[in-house]
């Protein structure tokens, strides 16, 4: 009731006094909390209820600017992959966007990502998007990108800003735009459920250097006030600085964990004591014991969100081991993510059936 009266307060000075716009504005932005309320996250929870997906690339992109890129972006196979994940019952996909790819054509790139909603939202499939990227190769250039390395998990995956952040502080000013213009153009899209600020953060050594983009694409966030959820997701214990920022700033809280379900019961009961929803952003490693048999039905149980690590087979070859190559790039003996084939037939027909059972009854 205090917040109806002040903004009813506020309304009549505005409309009995000649404000600028700017200063109206400025006003807008003072009133609006910068991270949700409890109750806020809480409702949006009722709303989009359990979350279920996969991180997604079209499995004919080896990272985020082939995807993105005019070029290479494929909405065909787009589609037709959504539509596997359609079948299954998810209905959540985190996916990764790059500055760079705006930067080169920002009209277009926007476009793109509009079109790819369209296609998600067509299969029922709402969307997480990730703006930055502490992850593999440091640095990258626009136009064509190269070709996988036999057997070698993500090989040709880029970080974003990557080393050029340090190189080029001045590349700062530019990441702010990039992000508040992102952020402004689909700040009510309905087919947005969450925006994933900062993939893994202090990843590659990089620790607490990553904190002050860390720090700024949060303010940036603040200042546009999407109205979706914002987060960025913790990882690693002893990125004690880092985690402390992530988990009392995101709207609802997001994490990683690709280690056994013991593991990964422990790192939900610690997460809980912050009274917000729970995304896992990143699971399901087979090699480590992260399965869909022992770890979703976990989270369906918790009401977690459930969202693997790939989709498809294909030219991020991560079905591969993070530190397993196989130069001559044969069949693993055991993938390491994904869910199909690239011609849509499953890996193991079991861990679709498991899927399924968890979903379609949702």
């Amino acid at each position: 009731m205090k917040k109806l009266l002040y903004l009813l307060a506020t309304l009549s000075i505005i409309s009995c006094n000649t404000k600028t716009k700017k200063e109206t504005i400025e006003t807008a932005v003072e009133m609006s909390p910068k991270i949700w309320t409890i109750q806020q996250a809480e409702s949006w929870s009722k709303i989009n209820g359990w979350l279920r997906g996969s991180n997604f690339n079209p499995s004919t992109a080896i990272n985020q600017l082939e995807m993105w890129q005019a070029e290479t972006f494929d909405p065909v196979t787009i589609d037709r992959e959504l539509g596997w994940a359609e079948d299954i019952g998810m209905n959540c996909m985190r996916v990764y966007l790059h500055h760079l790819a705006w930067e080169v054509d920002r009209e277009g790139f926007k476009k793109r990502m509009d079109k790819y909603l369209e296609i998600a939202d067509n299969h029922g499939i709402k969307t997480i998007f990730v703006f930055f990227d502490d992850c593999w190769n440091p640095t990258y250039q626009a136009g064509k990108q190269p070709d996988p390395k036999p057997g070698v998990h993500n090989s040709g995956w880029v970080r974003d800003p990557g080393d050029l952040i340090f190189e080029k502080p001045e590349l700062t000013e530019l990441l702010e735009e990039y992000v508040k213009d992102v952020l402004v153009t689909f700040k009510n899209d309905q087919r947005i459920v969450i925006w994933d600020l900062y993939n893994e953060p202090g990843n590659n050594n990089l620790g607490n250097r990553s904190l002050p983009l860390l720090k700024n694409v949060f303010e940036w966030a603040w200042e546009v006030r999407p109205s979706q959820p914002i987060s960025a997701g913790v990882w690693r214990k002893d990125l004690t600085e880092l985690n402390k920022f992530q988990v009392e700033n995101s709207d609802i809280i997001t994490y990683h964990n690709y280690r056994d379900p013991e593991i990964h019961k422990e790192a939900i009961d610690s997460l809980r004591k912050y009274n917000r929803p729970l995304v896992c952003t990143e699971y399901m490693a087979r090699r480590n014991n992260s399965l869909f048999q022992n770890i979703m039905p976990i989270l369906a149980k918790e009401n977690v969100g459930a969202i693997n690590w790939g989709l498809v087979a294909g030219k991020s070859n991560t079905k591969y081991a993070w530190d397993e190559p196989i130069p001559a790039g044969g069949e693993p003996e055991l993938w390491f993510h994904e869910i199909f084939h690239p011609d849509g037939t499953p890996y193991k027909q079991e861990e679709v059936d498991l899927i399924k059972s968890l979903t379609l009854n949702k």
